[in-house]
């Protein structure tokens, strides 16, 4: 047992209270659950990436850029498909190419678009940054693959219904 390991479920117990006080506790522990996962998630996985000089944002970057045909891609597409904010993009691509893991290229038909390409580089940092997040599943525990599936399916629902995507 770990230091920060109670000898209860805390939201658990919270989802009881919440029931005696206030009344359906399902959806409540439903999310709590799901933010405190996140917490998880996110730890193992910038723990991971950490010794690669990347974030979660960056690696995305870099893991979309490969799988790129040409290992490049308009930034207002990578924005559109890592679903952030065209200054967010402008941020990453920022500190990617000051690592020498990508490069701004003009589009060689449209004058107003700015390609982000990854270097060879890039290629090898990402590689070695995969075998880290995928020695550690990404911080995902506990789960069988077919749970794993389960529960990407049932996100995917909330996505959905939330207006992130369309069939």
């Amino acid at each position: 047992m770990s230091p920060r390991t109670l000898p209860f479920d805390p939201i658990a117990r919270a989802a009881q209270l919440w029931e005696e006080r206030i009344g359906d506790s399902s959806v409540m522990a439903a999310v709590t659950s799901v933010m405190r996962v996140q917490q998880i998630l996110q730890s193992a996985v910038d723990a991971a990436l950490k010794p690669h000089g990347l974030t979660f944002a960056r690696y995305e970057a870099l893991v979309l850029l490969t799988f790129s045909k040409a290992g490049s891609l308009p930034m207002r597409v990578m924005g559109e498909r890592l679903q952030l904010h065209p200054t967010s993009v402008t941020n990453i691509v920022d500190r990617l190419e000051a690592d020498g893991l990508v490069r701004r290229l003009p589009h060689p038909t449209d004058r107003r678009t700015t390609l982000a390409e990854i270097t060879d580089e890039g290629r090898t940092r990402r590689a070695a940054a995969t075998e880290a997040v995928t020695g550690v599943d990404f911080g995902l525990k506990g789960l069988t693959e077919r749970q794993t599936g389960q529960l990407t399916d049932l996100l995917s629902k909330v996505r959905k219904a939330t207006g992130d995507f369309t069939d």
